[in-house]
């Protein structure tokens, strides 16, 4: 995957209006996960991402293997895209899941490992539950109320209270 469709495929996942909106959240997304992760992490992971969309995550960050909470991190991305921090959550999770389609599944467990799952505010796992629940597609029709219906119960049947 090129620069172009990563962020053709963010943009249309996010619904951005345009492809501004859309690297700046790819770039706060990155760069912060970037500053969380040891620079050879972040090496692994950027390793299969396009060259432009590589450099968030090592090229950008300065000082890597830093120590935050997950609200931290909602709170940087949030302030580098400029927009509230559900949003900013939101565009983290669906990014994380676009990364993990395009990586080698030893590095993106390598990233997992690299942040808790616990049960408070450090809890990292809130970052992969699109990746988590299906994917983004799966995901999305959860969400939307999408993908298979139940049948139809045929006219006149009833349903007993038995």
């Amino acid at each position: 995957m090129n620069f172009d469709e990563f962020t053709g495929q963010i943009q249309h996942r996010l619904e951005l209006p345009g492809t501004g909106e859309t690297v700046r959240a790819i770039r706060a997304t990155l760069m912060t996960l970037g500053q969380r992760i040891p620079a050879g992490a972040a090496e692994d992971l950027a390793g299969s991402l396009p060259m432009e969309i590589r450099w968030y995550l090592t090229g950008a960050v300065s000082d890597h293997g830093q120590r935050f909470d997950w609200s931290e991190f909602v709170s940087r991305v949030s302030e580098i895209e400029e927009t509230d921090p559900s949003t900013a959550a939101y565009h983290a999770r669906v990014i994380v899941d676009l990364v993990e389609t395009q990586v080698a599944p030893s590095d993106f467990e390598q990233l997992r490992n690299q942040l808790p799952e616990a049960q408070d505010d450090e809890n990292w796992g809130k970052l992969f539950e699109v990746v988590d629940a299906g994917g983004w597609g799966e995901a999305e029709e959860a969400q939307t109320g999408g993908g298979p219906q139940p049948e139809a119960e045929e006219p006149g049947a009833e349903e007993s209270d038995d």
